[in-house]
């Protein structure tokens, strides 16, 4: 048996800027944070019959890899060789559809059991990149590399993608103090509402790729607020990361209707009221958590949210990624 732990992650700044149709244009980047919310995967070869189990919110058993209905395991499967015998048997602590890039983590952490099991080294970039194959190019998801390298690295962590799709990775420059400040200042509430991303990415992604001007100036606007929420982050000026989450906030908005809606808006603007600086809605938009930067009063703060039926999702940052935390693996059948 083989358990691999993959941390869900929240957009600080610059989400939407990691789509193929943006990048290979004007470059991306990406400043997110891992969190302690995980997926959990728990990898077994059985030894009485060579059936593929694939359990999750759905349970099938199938002769052959190639019958499963679940698209990212099977393809992982088929990336690594493997036609059956095999159980895979996934669990999270925040379910699908919620903006936290769950599809990705399940893609990153199977990989990393497979892997192991099979005893092939792989370094963070590589099984990051072999996720992104898998979904972008294998399954043609309209997503970014963003989901794969958070999960793959964790932390606090800066992506810059060249236009020609290669990533470089750094960590950001964060103090300790800093940490706890923005680990108490930013917190997260579910909205109640789960929602498929693909619909919002398309069009955004289509919105770039034809060039329609307040999508790619809306875009550029959202990197280079990106840039000075890291600069803020990374200099202590905590404060103004609060500032530009609102102005992201706006922007973000203009790329697609389906991003908000008039019940958001209401949760926005009463939170402002509550002294919330700014905040956005986590992932692609339309459903999931809201994400709020609030520096004095969080008591009050939280049972206002609570009053408008927002569950609040306490957390800490993640910082070591993808990991192999139990390997009872007796050898490669």
């Amino acid at each position: 048996m083989i358990i691999t732990r993959t941390p869900f992650r929240f957009t600080l700044g610059g989400g939407g800027t990691d789509l193929p149709s943006y990048y290979s244009k004007y470059g991306g980047f990406i400043f997110a944070a891992a969190i302690n919310k995980y997926m959990f995967i728990n990898l077994n070869r059985p030894v009485v019959d060579d059936l593929v189990r694939v359990k999750y919110t759905k349970s099938g058993m199938v002769h052959h890899r190639d019958e499963l209905e679940h698209d990212i395991a099977k393809e992982a499967l088929r990336m690594m060789g493997i036609e059956k015998a095999i159980e895979i048997i996934s669990m999270a602590d925040v379910p699908a559809g919620t903006g936290l890039g769950s599809s990705s983590c399940y893609a990153v952490g199977l990989l990393r059991a497979l892997q192991s099991m099979k005893r092939e080294f792989c370094s963070l970039q590589e099984v990051a990149e072999m996720a992104c194959e898998l979904e972008i190019n294998r399954l043609g998801k309209p997503i970014g590399k963003q989901d794969q390298y958070m999960a793959a690295f964790g932390g606090l962590t800066v992506l810059e993608i060249g236009k020609d799709g290669v990533v470089k990775v750094r960590a950001a420059v964060v103090t300790e103090g800093v940490l706890d400040e923005l680990n108490r200042n930013i917190l997260m509430f579910y909205t109640g509402t789960s929602r498929s991303a693909d619909a919002i990415l398309s069009e955004q992604s289509r919105g770039a790729k034809e060039e329609k001007k307040d999508v790619v100036e809306s875009m550029h606007y959202i990197k280079d607020l990106g840039y000075k929420i890291l600069e803020a982050v990374e200099s202590g000026n905590i404060t103004d990361v609060g500032l530009l989450f609102d102005q992201h906030w706006q922007y973000k908005k203009r790329i697609s209707a389906k991003m908000s809606n008039g019940h958001f808006d209401e949760i926005y603007e009463i939170a402002k009221q509550n002294g919330a600086l700014g905040g956005k809605i986590s992932g692609a938009g339309g459903g999931g958590f809201f994400i709020f930067y609030i520096e004095n009063h969080q008591t009050r703060f939280r049972e206002k949210m609570k009053e408008l039926g927002l569950r609040e999702m306490r957390y800490r940052f993640d910082f070591e990624g993808t990991k192999v935390l139990v390997n009872f693996m007796d050898g490669v059948r």
